[in-house]
């Protein structure tokens, strides 16, 4: 294990932390607002230990990154943006907790959503800004936009893009790892783009356009206005933020190969179906359900619906109703849907299609060799055999992730937070939905939990983001062994 090398390219996230800030810094400019001063002190600093990590720590040898290697520089590289991001908040004095700060940045930059503001429309519009700009970031990943600059120090990034891009089997579109983050992030960019202005063409105000693009491209969920998109009213924005959202918790390796021309690529995705399928049915159950009881109309009943369950499925965990006054099969299905999560590839949380389906086609597989003890049952994903390998790990994740979730929600319990509360917010952070049931549904926040709980919640959300056995493998005794 190289500690200099590791920590030579975690200086480079922490400049790209300090260098992102200054697009909040230039909106404090335009708006002469009151954030102009917390962000060069918080660019200074950010950008000073970035160039110290990175010139103390400094190698002139050409590199090869190790599997621990990638790791470490993932977990710590985010850690990092999480602590140095945080400056803002706690240097413009509208958050003076601490751990307050690292809880709404960490949210940010792992896409969660679950915020500690009651009232987000009092904050300046620099410090909103920035707050979703997190988030951007945070989708498709600081250690995947690193990787386009990484040739330039000799190295090799496939490791780190393995740690990094959601899902088991990451889709490598060309053999460069810059040339793949390249494609990724021009296609991040082209919807972004869009986005912005279909809402912008909508009515909404450009400075709103950008900060909700910003929190629904990477499924993130933070909102410049209370009551989150439901704040507007609008059937319009409702179904572009849905369309976008869908968009985001979709693969895109394959949004990719739709824009070459291959437009059966979704259709034989085995995931995809299973996401579009999933969604389908949780809408229409949710729907009919609604129908005549909370809505009166069948098309009211559909819209909530539809929007409420996209926004669980993709993690993202914007609201435009409060679901906990639905019912009890309503909550039910929508904490399900949590647990779903999108696509590999996409920007969403959750445990994620391609494990869910792997799992349940292995399942099926062993109920039939009870039965035919001596068959031979491979495990197909798309046509192609699942190497025991893969399963093992997808396996592995699943109890982790069960398993962190007692445990996180045990703490939870402890510091007096009531069990509903509890389980929901583990899983809405573990899962980096943001908004969860209890003390933390879709009109609450977390700012009543307690700062130890908070600490554990930001652990989830990381561990979330990173998909657990990048963060867990740290802490193992085997990881430090040479």
């Amino acid at each position: 294990m190289r500690w200099r090398f590791t920590l030579q390219v975690v200086g480079i996230v922490v400049c790209f932390v300090g260098m992102a800030m200054l697009v909040p810094l230039g909106a404090s400019l335009y708006f002469q607002g009151s954030m102009i001063n917390p962000f060069l002190e918080s660019i200074s600093l950010t950008l000073s230990c970035g160039l110290v990590l990175f010139f103390l720590f400094r190698s002139t040898e050409v590199e090869t990154i190790t599997h621990r290697e990638g790791m470490a520089i993932v977990t710590l590289g985010w850690a990092s943006a999480g602590f140095f991001g945080s400056l803002p908040f706690l240097l413009s004095g509208y958050v003076p907790v601490f751990t307050d700060c690292v809880f709404e940045t960490f949210s940010g930059f792992t896409t969660t959503g679950a915020t500690i503001f009651d009232n987000v429309e009092i904050l300046p519009k620099s410090l909103l800004l920035w707050r979703s700009l997190t988030q951007w970031l945070g989708g498709m990943g600081i250690i995947l936009l690193s990787l386009a600059i990484l040739p330039f120090l000799g190295v090799g990034g496939m490791q780190l893009y393995k740690a990094e891009v959601p899902g088991p089997t990451p889709d490598k579109l060309r053999p460069r790892v810059k040339d793949t983050a390249l494609l990724l992030w021009k296609v991040y960019l082209l919807f972004t783009a869009l986005e912005i202005i279909l809402l912008f063409l909508g009515g909404m105000d450009f400075f709103s356009s950008v900060c909700h693009t910003f929190d629904t491209m990477p499924t993130g969920g933070f909102s410049t206005k209370n009551a989150s998109i439901g704040h507007y009213s609008s059937l319009y924005f409702d179904i572009v933020i849905t369309v976008f959202m869908f968009i985001a918790g979709t693969n895109f390796a394959i949004h990719f190969k739709l824009l070459r021309g291959d437009f059966r690529s979704f259709w034989r995705d085995p995931e995809f179906r299973f996401y579009l399928g999933a969604i389908v049915v949780f809408t229409l159950v949710i729907c009919i359900t609604l129908w005549g009881s909370v809505y009166v109309s069948l098309g009211q009943s559909l819209r909530f619906s539809l929007f409420q369950v996209v926004s669980i499925v993709t993690t993202t965990g914007y609201a435009t109703a409060d679901y906990e006054l639905w019912g009890a099969l309503p909550q039910v299905l929508l904490f399900l849907c949590m647990f779903l999560g999108g696509c590999a590839g996409s920007t969403g949380g959750g445990i994620k299609g391609m494990r869910i389906l792997v799992l349940i086609k292995h399942v099926k597989s062993e109920m039939v060799r009870a039965i035919h003890p001596n068959a031979i049952i491979p495990v197909k994903f798309g046509g192609r055999v699942v190497p025991a390998e893969v399963l093992n790990g997808i396996w592995g994740f699943f109890l982790l992730y069960c398993g962190l979730t007692c445990i996180a929600t045990i703490v939870l319990a402890a510091v007096k937070v009531d069990i509903l509360t509890s389980f929901a917010a583990v899983i809405a952070c573990m899962s980096n939905v943001g908004p969860g049931l209890g003390l933390v549904g879709p009109t609450d926040n977390y700012a009543h939990i307690p700062k130890l709980g908070k600490w554990v919640l930001s652990f989830c959300m990381l561990l979330g983001r990173l998909e657990i056995y990048t963060v867990i493998v740290l802490f193992t005794p085997v990881f430090w062994k040479k």
